[in-house]
């Protein structure tokens, strides 16, 4: 008997491939994902950028508590689209394996190496019995004394790629189009997040606000110089070199303005 979704009777299996050499299950989640709500990310010259729709399900829910844009470790941000509890559960890992990188090595992961933590977790998911893939993608953002900024995606099953730009979620088709349009190498920070709410109202339902808008961003300071730290001073207090790049979400008052522009 064929089950429905297209996959016949591989699609209830996650180890067993199909005859076409696919694994429904993880398409299945990346229907998951589409049905999310859209997120982006823009790499630009003196930082990233990543953004979010953050719509509550009622008005009788406190918004405030709401989290869309996670912060991993100090130098390294994680927006998702897909399911909610899911983003939870990688986030929590994350932060451990953060936590476990800095009492090695006296420093914050590389973006890289957290991004192979992440996707090692999601990959194990698509190749068990009893358990199904997770159902989000995920754009992380970060900074490192190796590569400088850098923005990557991660899908469920386990694969990832480094961006200039990209976004995911419901409006991913239309939003991709959009940032083909206006993605520049020569992109400023500034610019980055105007482009990136610009491309967020091309599809957003109802009015866009600083409480449905969540963005994150990793900003290289003006007077940021990396030749100019001292090998002493790398791995100093909490793991960081003083005035280093780092992540932080923009505040209300922040997004309020960069919509009022």
């Amino acid at each position: 008997m064929s089950a429905p979704g297209g996959g016949g009777a591989y699609s209830f299996s996650l180890t067993t491939f199909s005859p076409s050499g696919k694994l429904v299950q993880i398409e299945h989640a990346l229907a998951a994902v589409a049905q999310g709500t859209t997120s982006l990310g823009i790499k630009a010259t003196n930082g990233v950028v990543i953004a979010t729709e953050k719509k509550t399900p009622s008005p009788l829910v406190d918004d405030s508590m709401l989290e869309k844009v996670a912060m991993v470790c100090p130098n390294i941000g994680i927006v998702y689209s897909g399911m909610g509890p899911d983003f939870r559960v990688l986030v929590t890992s994350a932060r451990k394996s953060a936590q476990a990188y800095w009492k090695i090595y006296n420093e914050y992961p590389p973006t890289r190496i957290m991004v192979q933590e992440i996707a090692s977790v999601m990959q194990d998911a698509t190749q068990k019995g009893g358990v199904r893939p997770f159902g989000v993608s995920l754009l992380v953002a970060g900074w490192d004394k190796t590569r400088g900024v850098t923005l990557y995606q991660v899908d469920p099953s386990g694969s990832y790629w480094a961006w200039k730009a990209s976004a995911m979620g419901k409006n991913m088709v239309n939003a991709k189009t959009f940032l083909e349009k206006r993605y520049n190498d020569d992109i400023s920070l500034e610019d980055a997040i105007h482009t990136a709410l610009l491309t967020l109202k091309e599809g957003f339902e109802g009015q866009m606000t600083e409480k449905t808008v969540e963005i994150g961003v990793v900003q290289i300071p003006p007077e940021w110089d990396p030749n100019a730290v001292h090998e002493e001073e790398v791995g100093g207090k909490f793991g960081l070199i003083k005035g280093q790049p780092v992540f932080r979400k923009l505040s209300e008052e922040e997004v309020r303005d960069h919509l009022n522009l």
